[in-house]
């Protein structure tokens, strides 16, 4: 029976690995999928900028990608990782597919989240002669703001576990290091012990999610 205070340093790396390839996934893919998103709302059919066309053309791409399987996206885009990182092995280059695949999932949330804001409200800003930039950042980010932070928790969430099939390439992680060590070596122990911290991780980021929603909330 291993003991596990002797695999601790495998773990801190592990975790370590973990919070690198989360803080790049989630930093690159919001910053892109948010104005992504965004740029949806405003061509939909009925909104401000409407584009029916480009927004056909957009929306066919965001569930293409969305439809992809994560370890199929991952191996698809090889040659592209290897192009934009040098690698297609390790840590850093898990980022990519991560922050591809994450790209439309923040997109398609965002949008859902903007259209949710009171139209009223939009109108009113637009009577008073605010331009595009002004509502967007004046009107929508403010009043959806605590739905967007709520849409980048669930999507940290859901990527934590996308991050164990960085094992695959060499990149790691919580959960990469829980398959080698629980069910490759026939640890079991070792598999309740990361389980049970992969669900604490899990909780800390969706209470910090919650109470920083909760502060941004107009409505509370």
């Amino acid at each position: 029976m291993v003991k596990i205070w002797e695999l601790m340093p495998q773990i801190v790396t592990a975790f370590g690995q973990t919070f690198y390839m989360m803080i790049f996934t989630i930093g690159i893919s919001a910053m892109l999928g948010i104005p992504f998103g965004t740029y949806l709302y405003l061509i939909r059919p009925g909104s401000m900028m409407q584009m029916p066309r480009i927004y056909l053309v957009l929306d066919m791409i965001v569930n293409i990608v969305r439809s992809f399987p994560f370890l199929v996206l991952m191996v698809a885009i090889i040659p592209f990782t290897r192009l934009i990182v040098g690698t297609s092995l390790g840590t850093t280059a898990v980022i990519v597919p991560l922050s591809i695949s994450a790209i439309p999932d923040i997109a398609r949330l965002i949008e859902q989240v903007l259209l949710e804001v009171n139209r009223g409200v939009i109108e009113m800003a637009e009577a008073a002669g605010a331009n595009t930039f002004q509502i967007i950042w004046k009107v929508l980010y403010r009043e959806a703001r605590s739905g967007m932070v709520n849409s980048i928790t669930l999507i940290t969430i859901t990527f934590i576990s996308y991050s164990t099939v960085a094992g695959l390439v060499g990149g790691g992680g919580i959960g990469d290091f829980a398959i080698r060590y629980g069910y490759y070596r026939y640890q079991p122990e070792v598999m309740i012990f990361t389980v049970v911290l992969i669900i604490l991780l899990v909780q800390v980021i969706q209470t910090t999610g919650r109470i920083i929603s909760q502060k941004l909330d107009k409505r509370l």
